[in-house]
C-alpha cells in the first residue's frame, strides 16, 4: 500500500556521518521507513507506535536498533513513541472493524451514484484523524460528493486515493500460477521493472497468458534472473552466428546460456551437434567476399 505521506522531507545529512535508526513497516510486506527510537530498545517483529507526517501509525518492527551510514538517513528522522501496549493493540484491532464497516458504507455509496469505480481497500489512520479509501477505475473519476456523503457519514478527513491494477493485486493477494504466493503481496516491498526482453533472453514462450501475472501485467519473476541470463548470453554465441566448430563451420540453432552449452547446424555434414560454448568460435565474414575469418569469442 502506498505511503508517500510517510516520507518526510529529503534533507541532505551533512553534520553527522551516521544514525541509529529503527525500521518499521506499516504492512507485512510492505517499505520499511527509518524512525528515530530515542533511546527505545526494539526487536525485529515488535509492534510499535511512531510519528508520521499523518499522525500516530501503527507499525511492526522490521530492522531493531543499528547504526547506518547518512547517506541512507531522510531527515529529519521521526520518532519512535513507544513500543505498542495493550490499549494500542485495542485500538488498532477496533480501527480494522471500523474499516471493514467503511468499506460496506462505501459501497452502497459508489452504487447509489453509479460511479465506475471498484473499491478495494479502507484504511483509518491510527488516531481516526483521517479515512482513506482505495480504488480503481479505467479513468478518472469525479468523487467529489461522494467525498462530501463519506466525510456526513464518518466525521473526519476522507481521502479517496486511485491506485494502479499491480497495486490492487498486491493488496488482495492470491496464489500465483507456481503454487505460492504473489510475489509483491508476499516479500517485495516495491514493484520491479520487468521488461518483454527478459523472458526472451529466457527463452520463455512469449504467450502473454503464460507470462503475465494475476494483474495482467509481465510477472515480477522474470526479473529475478535476468541478470544471471545478462552475463551469461554475453559469453555465448548468438543465434544464428556462424561459428567454428571441432567438426567445421556451422550455424547456431540453439543455446542454453545456463549450461553453457550451444547447438550448431553443420554446414558440411548437415547435422545438428551439441557443443560446449568454450571449444566454439565466433566468425566474421568479410565485407565482400564469401571467406570467413576466425575471430575468437568472449566465451572463455
Amino acid at each position: 500500500m502506498n505511503r508517500e505521506n510517510i516520507d518526510s522531507e529529503n534533507v541532505t545529512a551533512e553534520e553527522k556521518t551516521s544514525y541509529e535508526i529503527v525500521g518499521v513497516r506499516f504492512k507485512e510486506n510492505g517499505k520499511t521507513y527509518y524512525f528515530d527510537p530515542q533511546g527505545t530498545a526494539c526487536t525485529t517483529d515488535d509492534k510499535v507506535i511512531v510519528e508520521t507526517a499523518r499522525g500516530l501509525e501503527f507499525g511492526y518492527v522490521s530492522i531493531a536498533n543499528r547504526i547506518v551510514d547518512a547517506s541512507k538517513v531522510i531527515l529529519p528522522l521521526r520518532p519512535v513513541v513507544r513500543i505498542a501496549i495493550s490499549a494500542d493493540m485495542e485500538r488498532y484491532n477496533a480501527n480494522k472493524e471500523k474499516e471493514r464497516e467503511a468499506f460496506a458504507v462505501c459501497m452502497e455509496k459508489i452504487a447509489a451514484r453509479k460511479l465506475e469505480m471498484k473499491l478495494v481497500d479502507v484504511e483509518y489512520t491510527f488516531d481516526n484523524t483521517k479515512l482513506i479509501f482505495y480504488f480503481t477505475a479505467d479513468g478518472r473519476i469525479d468523487f467529489r460528493e461522494l467525498v462530501k456523503d463519506l466525510a456526513a457519514v464518518f466525521k473526519t478527513r476522507i481521502e479517496l486515493r486511485q491506485i494502479g491494477i499491480r497495486d490492487e493485486t498486491k493488496l488482495i493477494g492470491g496464489l500465483g500460477v507456481c503454487g505460492r504466493p504473489f510475489c509483491c503481496k508476499k516479500f517485495l516491498p516495491d514493484f520491479v521493472q520487468v521488461s518483454i526482453k527478459m523472458a526472451k533472453e529466457q527463452n520463455l514462450s512469449l504467450n502473454s497468458q503464460k507470462i503475465s501475472g494475476a494483474c495482467g501485467r509481465l510477472m515480477c519473476c522474470l526479473r529475478y534472473e535476468h541478470e544471471v541470463y545478462e552475463e551469461e548470453l554475453k559469453r555465448t554465441p548468438k543465434l544464428d552466428s556462424e561459428v567454428v566448430t571441432p567438426d567445421g563451420i556451422g550455424t547456431v540453432c540453439e543455446i542454453n546460456p545456463l549450461a553453457g552449452l550451444v547447438k550448431v547446424r553443420l554446414f558440411e555434414a548437415q547435422t545438428v551437434k551439441q557443443y560446449s560454448r568454450d571449444d566454439v568460435k565466433q566468425t566474421e565474414k568479410k565485407s565482400g567476399s564469401n571467406e570467413t575469418e576466425d575471430k575468437s569469442s568472449d566465451n572463455k
